[in-house]
């Protein structure tokens, strides 16, 4: 009589541990470290995040990258960039943004935290032929180094239209710009009135902007609150032009005091080809009171019937695999 109850123990045993295999998720934070600001891509069919090294100003001096098979285990690209290679920058390399163009992969960041017009800083671009580096200043210098409309020239992020022009969209303390970028990425193409930095900040803006496109609707996103507090959050907007004008629709992203605090400075994933989104963002654990103790997470991002994004939720187990054809 003891055969078929150790047979029915050991089915039983193999049914849980399949489960718990096709249930396999990632887990929150994806990789160790503090890590912030994360902009999440795809290129040649492996996921890529591409955060800050959250720590004091004065050690922000390089910038990490991490990659994916499956946004289940993540391989550490170590000091892509550092500041060895940029030679302007001199600490607080923060948020970085990429694009590939022409088989070139290029990195926008900011650097130096400047305050006024006459220090030195701002947004620089270094250029690689591979996404995990090592990456080396494009200009020599910075491509924004000025504050335009009230905007510190940082959290930049690089889109591409529908159209082919490519646009960098930026700015802290509560000002956001965006202007179109040339051909070689070396400058800026003046609009039509012939202004270089078109404001298009919309209310409750602090900083950290990201755009995607779905069904024809540019979706603007960006981040509220202070990054140290509680209260750090992602609120977004729906227009028909990447230019606005963005009318608030609500908060999407927040904490949730089970979870992690301080949830906010984002990006966001579409799997190629399906309706199909992920939420790349910071948050700080609820036993940390350090404002620099951040970790990048990843959760699920759904829409309603109205093309409305959905509150999103915050997990300690974060994603499924995900593979790329």
């Amino acid at each position: 009589m003891k055969k078929p109850i150790l047979s029915i123990a050991l089915l039983l045993c193999g049914i849980s541990t399949f489960a718990q295999t096709i249930q396999k998720t990632a887990g929150n934070p994806v990789f160790p470290g503090w890590y912030a600001d994360p902009e999440g891509i795809i290129f040649n069919k492996k996921f890529y995040i591409y955060p800050t090294f959250s720590a004091p100003y004065e050690q922000q001096v390089f910038l990490d990258a991490f990659s994916s098979e499956d946004l289940l285990t993540w391989k550490k690209h170590p000091a892509i960039l550092d500041t060895a290679a940029i030679k302007w920058a001199k600490r607080a390399v923060w948020a970085p943004s990429i694009i590939e163009k022409d088989k070139k992969y290029y990195l926008f960041f900011g650097a130096n935290d400047i305050q006024n017009d006459q220090e030195k800083g701002g947004i620089g671009v270094a250029v690689s032929d591979s996404p995990e580096g090592p990456f080396k200043d494009h200009l020599g210098k910075p491509l924004i180094d000025k504050f335009h409309n009230g905007a510190q020239p940082i959290d930049q992020f690089v889109f591409k239209d529908k159209d082919g022009q490519y646009y960098l969209f930026y700015g802290g303390w509560k000002h956001c710009n965006v202007a179109k970028l040339n051909k070689d990425f070396t400058g800026f193409v003046p609009f039509e009135d012939g202004t270089i930095f078109r404001e298009i900040t919309p209310d409750n803006y602090v900083e950290g902007p990201f755009m995607f496109i779905k069904n024809g609707k540019y979706y603007f996103m960006w981040s509220e609150g202070g990054w140290t507090g509680p209260n750090y959050s992602v609120a977004y907007a729906i227009a028909d032009s990447p230019f606005g004008p963005f009318k608030r629709v609500g908060t999407i992203l927040k904490q949730d005091p089970q979870v992690a605090r301080g949830a906010g400075h984002h990006s966001v994933i579409q799997i190629p080809g399906k309706d199909q989104y992920y939420i790349v963002y910071h948050r700080r654990p609820l036993t940390e009171t350090d404002g620099n103790h951040r970790e990048t997470c990843i959760d699920v991002m759904t829409f309603n019937d109205k093309g409305e994004i959905n509150p999103v939720k915050i997990t300690k187990e974060g994603v499924g695999a995900v593979t790329l054809k």
